[in-house]
């Protein structure tokens, strides 16, 4: 079975004035779209692009378009978690996105994996409560193969350090009383925590395009979720902002 033949939207559908959660319309954009989860960095993309024009804007969803280098391309943020992520990427599939790119943060599981990294990843594990309503828990979330490539490339490019692999999904960004079990997924290889790529990689999948993710390192997850930041906060009287699993 191919892309086109998994794609379920008809052309009836694809006649919809305007889609409920992004406020695009079918055709708003090219085939090439980022995916950041806060709509501040969206703008920021959207301000590097040359003729950017802002489509619409509804809650944590706002859209861009423009052109980099002469290739039109364009610029979405989904909001932080898997539900947002989810229905962001079928919408903007809806609009005209064949290839979409997560471009956020997470937080480090490996020792050899440090702030200011990037981590191109290959697939997720799914630790969030979204994709188990779309597909089997056996199945898995993987990116395309040929985005993962060209992010790797462009990485190299770029220079300084960088890590390819797996990263785990999860619903949560602050710590109850829980063990998030990260140790688990760090001593299984896994490279990093973040909360969108696995509905990302989902999505695609089902509906027959491509995906892919490139983030930045920005903390050591397992530090951040050991349970002493909030021990400490407990004993000085006051909320803390370290106990985070998850980066958006």
């Amino acid at each position: 079975m191919n892309g086109a033949e998994r794609y379920p939207y008809t052309v009836r559908d694809m006649a919809v004035a305007q889609l409920p959660g992004l406020r695009v319309t079918p055709g708003d954009f090219p085939p090439y779209v980022l995916v950041p989860g806060d709509p501040e960095r969206a703008a920021r993309i959207a301000a590097r692009l040359e003729g950017s024009v802002a489509l619409a804007r509804n809650r944590e969803f706002h859209s861009y378009r423009g052109t980099y280098k002469g290739v039109d391309v364009g610029v979405v943020s989904s909001g932080v978690g898997a539900p947002g992520a989810a229905l962001c990427c079928e919408e903007a599939i809806r609009a005209g996105a064949r290839v979409l790119l997560r471009v956020g943060t997470a937080g480090s599981l490996q020792d050899v994996v440090q702030d200011g990294d990037l981590v191109v990843a290959t697939g997720a594990a799914r630790c969030e409560g979204t994709t188990p309503w779309m597909l089997p828990a056996e199945w898995p979330a993987v990116a395309d193969h040929g985005v993962v490539q060209a992010l790797w490339e462009a990485a190299e490019e770029v220079g300084g350090r960088r890590h390819m692999g797996v990263v785990v999904t999860l619903d949560l960004f602050y710590r109850g009383v829980l063990d998030l079990g990260l140790d688990v997924w760090s001593n299984a290889g896994a490279l990093a925590v973040e909360m969108e790529c696995a509905a990302l990689f989902c999505v695609a999948g089902l509906r027959g395009v491509r995906a892919g993710a490139i983030l930045a390192v920005d903390g050591n997850a397992r530090e951040a979720s050991d349970g002493a930041s909030v021990l400490r906060a407990r004993l000085d009287g006051r909320g803390s902002n370290d106990d985070k699993g998850g980066s958006e």
